[in-house]
């Protein structure tokens, strides 16, 4: 499973720590930045890895910020992605087994680093359960395609 991170300047300690223990589990991690904890714009880290997801280059991503919300509600903005911002390890599972959630989104200011490393050994072994789910997530699809149907042309 080769899994794309990155993290705006207030997540980046975490990132460091989840990048040291997906190394120790053996997992291919490509680290996108940011490489410390200068201020930077999380939407750009956000819409890299929601890329890397999207167009196939990993099998799943994680982001993290100070809270978690601002690269949640950026990488949800990608065509085929479904990021979930988890606070426990029940919601990491359930963003798996039911929404097939192909990015996982934390906040390094609302948890703490063993709570931070459950969610997400706890993302990457859950599996999406399909079956009754699958049409929702079909549901979603549809939803993407006709709101970028319904896009007005750029002005560019």
């Amino acid at each position: 499973m080769k899994i794309t991170i990155a993290s705006d300047h207030a997540g980046f300690g975490l990132k460091s720590r989840i990048l040291r223990y997906l190394t120790e589990k053996k997992l291919e991690a490509n680290d996108l930045g940011t490489a410390g904890r200068d201020s930077v714009d999380y939407p750009d880290y956000a819409v890299k890895v929601a890329k890397s997801v999207s167009q196939g280059e990993s099998d799943r991503g994680i982001l993290i910020c100070g809270t978690g919300i601002g690269m949640s509600i950026a990488a949800n903005k990608i065509r085929g992605v479904r990021a979930a911002l988890c606070h426990n390890v029940t919601t990491a599972e359930v963003s798996r087994r039911h929404n097939d959630a192909n990015i996982l989104v934390l906040g390094e200011r609302v948890l703490d680093e063993e709570t931070a490393l459950q969610i997400v050994e706890t993302w990457l072994r859950s599996e999406f359960d399909a079956g009754r789910h699958q049409k929702r997530i079909e549901k979603i699809e549809a939803i993407e395609q006709r709101e970028q149907a319904d896009a007005p042309l750029s002005k560019e």
